[in-house]
């Protein structure tokens, strides 16, 4: 593994959801709060920002072209010709709620999951996770969720993880990649109450986990007992996702925010809000993309 490489100057409000698109060669990535995403070709530094217009919490590559998002309206189909094309909201009726986090399955259905916003908006956890199949059907997952954060799949599709931010949890389910099933829920990872909280996540060809540290200043590796393997200390205090890309998909990408900054904070950590690289000696799993 190679030293952490500052790979982009992007200053991202809350940069989150790194997604790498192998037919380009290129990373996309959203900022939730700048209400925008991004578009980078590693190779050629080649670097565009598109807006959306109101807050997306995480896109993903889809198998007819463009992407599929998660928005504060619900899900909606992006292309570069007709813009935001809006499916469904399940949360219509929740006006204090939007999409965090999410992933495409191994099927191509598109798991994503709410939070109230802002946080203290809610008397009582708010957050669900939602199904979105590829012939549009919405199925309501899991409910009383804080904020419904990082989610990732085992390489062998038997396992499914699921982040809960405020609770310091990666829970872990049985998946049944065949049906979308998820069954007997129970923890994965608590993390120290005094090393930040976990964000988004990546699992790896060897099945580790790699966790973002929110306001822990790191990355850190679980292998598939839950036991912290290896940290990829950061120069930002608020890390938030991470993916991997690259020809090989052995370079990982990492997202960060600078909202929760101090004036005083953002002049210390300059490089609040970029995005960092890290060379492996390591392959992730290529990123499935939605099926509808």
């Amino acid at each position: 593994m190679s030293e952490v490489e500052h790979f982009l100057a992007a200053k991202n409000k809350l940069g989150e959801g790194p997604v790498w698109n192998p037919a380009e060669q290129a990373l996309y990535w959203v900022d939730i709060e700048s209400h925008c995403f991004h578009r980078l070709y590693p190779t050629t530094g080649a670097h565009e920002v598109f807006s959306v217009g109101l807050p997306v919490g995480v896109l993903a590559l889809r198998a007819a072209g463009g992407l599929i998002m998660a928005t504060k309206r619900g899900f909606a189909f992006w292309d570069s010709q007709k813009g935001l094309h809006f499916i469904a909201d399940p949360e219509a009726d929740k006006p204090h709620t939007r999409f965090n986090d999410g992933a495409v399955d191994c099927q191509g259905r598109f798991w994503a999951g709410t939070m109230c916003d802002p946080p203290e908006s809610c008397d009582e956890p708010g957050g669900c996770l939602y199904r979105l199949d590829a012939d549009a059907s919405i199925h309501t997952m899991e409910t009383g969720l804080t904020i419904s954060n990082g989610i990732g799949w085992s390489p062998d599709h038997k396992l499914m993880y699921l982040t809960d931010t405020p609770r310091h949890m990666i829970y872990v389910y049985d998946f049944d990649a065949a049906t979308g099933a998820i069954a007997n829920r129970r923890p994965f990872i608590h993390t120290p109450e005094d090393e930040g909280v976990p964000d988004g996540l990546a699992v790896d060809s060897q099945g580790f986990i790699w966790s973002a540290r929110w306001g822990g200043w790191k990355i850190t590796r679980y292998d598939p007992t839950g036991k912290a393997e290896r940290e990829i200390h950061l120069p930002v205090q608020y890390p938030t996702s991470c993916a991997f890309g690259g020809e090989h998909l052995d370079e990982l990408y990492i997202t960060s925010a600078w909202t929760a900054l101090t004036e005083g904070q953002k002049q210390q950590q300059p490089y609040a809000g970029d995005l960092f690289r890290v060379k492996m000696d390591i392959q992730g799993l290529e990123q499935p993309k939605f099926a509808g």
